[in-house]
């Protein structure tokens, strides 16, 4: 049966697998099962094959970004009068769905590869030295909003706790289901923040209360909300959305 599928359609749903749509539109419009086939050094005969060489393709996309990826590099900002209002919400869910976490109560539970691993309320977190940046979300989807962040330099934070700065990742667990994990170039970039305001007042629920990691050069699914946990490791901790096939490298 398999001989009898259509190729066309097999493409199409593989495609599916990937999340930028520029790539998705280059590989649309560039390759064919044969071409797939030349590219990945493999066989690419029916639509389970299709999407196992298309997600080889993405993987390798994150190796090329991440080489490309210069940490001393600043994304752009922008002036106050450029902020976007009001700010999209944006998450998997509708905002019936958006997580309450009681900030009286909240701890950051840090694990993994740090010396300090003790738990971190809110007002020992809103004790570091902050910071605020104007910058961009772009997200995958094709739009993008200008915002004001204010919080935590990451870097000073993984400084604070001891991290070993030589490790590979760091990952991060939500309120919600949602979990993410990103290098440690990106981690320690100086525009990589513990964000706790959004646009000078506390971050409200919809944009990720109580803490939001903001990196702006990131594509938005990376930049996770309702933060509760975070841990480096040297091993791969995968993310909710890069688990379903998108890039894990996330670069805009």
């Amino acid at each position: 049966m398999k001989n009898n599928l259509d190729k066309s359609i097999i493409i199409q749903e593989a495609l599916k697998e990937l999340p930028s749509p520029a790539r998705r539109l280059f590989l649309k419009r560039t390759l064919t099962l044969g071409g797939l086939s030349l590219l990945t050094g493999c066989t690419v005969s029916d639509e389970e094959s299709a999407e196992r060489m298309l997600m080889k393709i993405s993987r390798f996309n994150d190796d090329v970004q991440a080489w490309l990826f210069d940490p001393n590099k600043l994304a752009p900002t922008y002036p106050e009068s450029m902020i976007t209002k009001p700010f999209p919400f944006n998450a998997y869910y509708e905002r019936d769905k958006i997580p309450q976490v009681n900030g009286d109560e909240y701890l950051l539970e840090v694990s993994g590869l740090v010396a300090d691993k003790h738990s971190w309320s809110l007002g020992e977190l809103y004790q570091l030295p902050q910071t605020s940046q104007v910058t961009r979300h772009i997200c995958v989807e094709g739009w993008s909003a200008i915002g004001k962040w204010g919080g935590v330099t990451f870097s000073t934070f993984l400084k604070r706790i001891g991290a070993d700065l030589s490790a590979k990742y760091v990952g991060f667990k939500c309120a919600d289901d949602y979990y993410v994990s990103i290098d440690m170039p990106t981690a320690l970039h100086a525009q990589t923040l513990l964000t706790f305001t959004y646009d000078g007042k506390t971050l409200p629920p919809e944009y990720g209360f109580p803490m939001k990691l903001r990196m702006p050069t990131k594509l938005g699914y990376k930049n996770p909300k309702h933060i509760v946990a975070m841990f480096v490791t040297n091993t791969y901790p995968g993310g909710y959305w890069e688990d379903k096939g998108y890039n894990w490298f996330g670069g805009s």
